[in-house]
């Protein structure tokens, strides 16, 4: 059962404290460059929903009665890499085709809350 959950929980630590330091970095280092391009407010963003889903992702791999063993966990991971990183990426001016990666980053993320709420609704007890 531990091995179930150390990958998830593994992954949302170093989630965590990326999200940390893209915040300090983007406040302090890049912060002349995000304010020229006028995108410290997406860097803002990213930041959020990484930190958000890092703590739900470690919740996740927590919590006995909810297993990360299905597809939360996977929808988490690649949710959030794909939306805080592209919007990363964007904020840096990135290459516009980065854009449509940000609403499938989005998607998975709501993928993941809605497969919580069925977890929470239909079986919180079971794997």
């Amino acid at each position: 059962m531990a091995n179930q959950r150390t990958f998830p929980l593994a992954i949302a630590s170093v989630l965590g404290a990326l999200a940390v330091a893209m915040g300090a970095f983007g406040a302090h280092g890049l912060k002349p460059k995000l304010l020229e391009l006028d995108t410290l407010e997406v860097w803002k963003t990213a930041v959020a929903y990484q930190m958000w889903h890092a703590l739900l992702l470690a919740l996740v791999a927590s919590s006995p009665q909810l297993s990360p063993k299905n597809i939360r966990a996977s929808c988490l991971i690649s949710g959030t890499l794909f939306f805080s990183g592209s919007l990363y990426w964007l904020a840096l001016g990135g290459p516009s085709w980065l854009g449509p990666i940000t609403p499938i980053g989005g998607l998975l993320l709501i993928v993941s809350w809605i497969l919580l709420l069925k977890k929470a609704l239909w079986g919180p007890w079971q794997s």
